[in-house]
């Protein structure tokens, strides 16, 4: 699997009662930090077993070489480049009223498309949108890549519906419930998945607690889920887990709500922990989860996962088209 788009620094507080306030000072013996952005992909990813590369760009300063260490240490594929003239931004997320707000010190990397070029041909990628890539996803569609792609933050609030031009040759949209309604105008989820779904074949919202709409323009195929009932503690990334978790599920012969089922799993149980996606379960602690939270979902539901991780052993196809 191919990870490509932007790193940060994250410094993560959870179980936070509000907000600071002005001259305030919150204490908080829930936190972590690692490598965040495009990192929660390709971490999530290495951990259900997917052996993963990571294209972004990183600095030559103290921050980037931690960021590196600990990438190193997951066994994710080094795809990055180092430059001179820029840094990792560092961003602090602050988890409180069951969402989590941030701020980030930095400037954004350069465009992805320099790049990629050089990036290996896997069977499925996840990428940050942006006005770069759109030559570099229609190529590498056509050698069978699956792109599942994603869009952060919009600055501007303007949420220009110009930018789902972008997902021209895309396998797969995966926005959140917000960004889905602001890019689409749509008035709910299902609605804006299904004006998304005329635009790649597979586009997925998720909704947080409110669980998952799916929509495959390519079969008809059409899924609303219910989220996995856990604890709030950090929700730092979990839209990034998800993807990653999803994107991993393409791999494998599931139907498309077993693979929606699947990312909504893995992101659940990061959700419950802090630390943001550094906290993300390895494959083969997803069955001993669900037999210590035998509520936290249907009777049944995940039934199909106790076939694919019976011997223990990732049940994804890795292999590399070139």
């Amino acid at each position: 699997m191919l990870a490509a788009g932007q790193l940060f620094l994250d410094v993560v507080f959870s179980e936070l009662a509000e907000a600071p306030r002005p001259g305030e000072e919150c204490w908080t013996t829930s936190f972590g930090w690692g490598p965040g952005g495009v990192a929660n992909y390709a971490i999530t990813a290495a951990r259900l077993g997917v052996p993963t590369v990571l294209c972004a760009d990183v600095g030559s300063d103290p921050i980037s070489a931690l960021l590196c260490a600990r990438l190193a240490d997951e066994g994710i594929i080094d795809g990055t480049r180092a430059r001179t003239d820029w840094s990792v931004p560092v961003t602090a997320a602050m988890n409180f009223d069951g969402d989590r707000a941030l701020v980030t010190g930095g400037v954004p990397a350069a465009p992805l498309a320099a790049l990629l070029d050089s990036a290996p041909v896997t069977e499925v990628a996840t990428l940050h949108l942006d006005g770069s890539v759109a030559a570099w996803v229609r190529s590498r569609a056509a050698r069978g890549t699956r792109v599942i792609a994603d869009v952060g933050w919009d600055p501007s609030v303007s949420w220009d519906p110009a930018l789902l031009r972008m997902l021209d040759g895309c396998y797969a949209f995966v926005p959140n419930e917000a960004e889905a309604l602001a890019y689409t105008r749509a008035d709910d989820a299902l609605e804006a998945a299904h004006r998304l779904s005329e635009r790649v074949p597979l586009s997925v919202v998720t909704r947080g607690v409110r669980g998952v709409v799916a929509v495959d323009s390519s079969t008809g195929d059409e899924v609303t889920t219910t989220a996995v009932d856990v604890p709030f503690v950090d929700a730092t990334g979990a839209g990034d887990v998800f993807g990653a978790a999803l994107a991993a599920a393409t791999l494998v012969d599931w139907t498309l709500r077993e693979r929606v089922d699947f990312a909504s799993l893995v992101a659940a149980i990061t959700v419950s922990r802090p630390g943001g996606a550094g906290s993300t379960p390895l494959g083969r602690e997803l069955l001993p989860w669900l037999d210590a939270h035998v509520g936290a979902a249907e009777e049944g539901r995940f039934d199909y996962l106790r076939d694919a991780f019976s011997d223990g052993a990732p049940p994804f196809d890795t292999r590399t088209t070139s």
